[in-house]
């Protein structure tokens, strides 16, 4: 009587395997899954903009559509019955630039929050990195944003702005803090808005409430006067996207020919610490949100399926 064949064993994986990058079903490589799944990172945004435009006939214009909403608005309100255009050189180019900035972190901020719970059906019936969920949400967003900074860019051309050096390092500064924060914030937000689904009507309370409390519609000389040398001051310039704003300011409003001029007899218009002013305070703080968002991710995303 023959011996029964013998079972093959089991192998991990070969040196060309792991040279490969070769995983076991099931594993990932956690915060760094955006960069090693690119391929799917790509098919996410792509699913993402044709779900949120089917149907549209508008489509991408309605990136334009809701800034262009919002700068009419508070321009009428705040520009011309509130006359804060007489006190602000080149009102127009300083308001759209906040708004653009505001508009990007609430986008990222929403999106990102909602990525796990809008994509419940993959999350829960089949595996994908869900790092992927939010991080696509985000480029999403940076899809819109284009073309509203390139309105943007267009404005200050016109009211005689000229690229420099500065305001090359101040927007990607200011680009860099925005994103690092936000998504810091949004993969907090997602990973607790899979358990608790409040947590994403917050997400638009503080959206509405930063563009208050980010120097937007008003100029942070007023802040200044209100409230400098306090405790409460201190924090308002710590705030990242008061930070953000500013940066955002330097490059396309503080070095217009208008707001030179007028600088030049009214200290107000400058800001402090210019031209960068608190960028390493406000990348700090982006980094540690972000390492604090991604932790808590990564701790969470195990029990996305059972909480969906």
């Amino acid at each position: 009587m023959s011996a029964p064949a013998s079972r093959p064993a089991l192998r991990g994986p070969s040196r060309l395997e792991k040279a490969e990058g070769w995983r076991a079903p099931g594993q990932d490589a956690g915060w760094l899954n955006p960069v090693t799944e690119r391929f799917l990172l790509l098919l996410l945004v792509r699913k993402e903009l044709r779900v949120r435009y089917r149907g549209s006939v508008l489509g991408m214009v309605w990136s334009y559509v809701k800034p262009a909403v919002q700068f009419v608005v508070f321009y009428i309100a705040l520009g011309v019955f509130l006359q804060l255009q007489k006190d602000t050189p080149a009102y127009a180019v300083y308001l759209f630039s906040g708004i653009v900035a505001v508009n990007l972190f609430g986008e990222v901020f929403g999106n990102a929050t909602r990525s796990i719970t809008g994509n419940a059906p993959l999350v829960s019936k089949i595996y994908l990195p869900s790092q992927l969920f939010p991080w696509s949400s985000m480029i999403v967003a940076l899809v819109h944003f284009l073309p509203q900074l390139v309105v943007l860019v267009v404005g200050a051309l016109l009211f005689g702005w000229v690229p420099s050096g500065t305001a090359a390092v101040a927007f990607v500064l200011g680009l860099v803090i925005l994103l690092v924060f936000t998504m810091g914030l949004g993969m907090l937000g997602a990973a607790l808005n899979a358990a608790f689904r409040d947590v994403e009507n917050f997400v638009d309370l503080i959206v509405m409430v930063a563009t208050w409390l980010s120097p937007v519609l008003y100029r942070i000389a007023m802040v200044e006067e209100a409230i400098g040398g306090t405790w409460m001051w201190w924090l308002y310039q710590l705030n990242p996207l008061t930070i953000v704003v500013e940066l955002f300011h330097v490059a396309f409003w503080r070095y217009g020919p208008d707001v030179v001029e007028r600088a030049a007899t009214d200290p107000s218009l400058t800001q402090p610490g210019e031209p960068f002013g608190l960028w390493w305070a406000g990348l700090l703080i982006a980094a540690v949100t972000f390492v604090a968002g991604t932790v808590v991710f990564e701790r969470s995303k195990r029990r996305f399926a059972q909480e969906l």
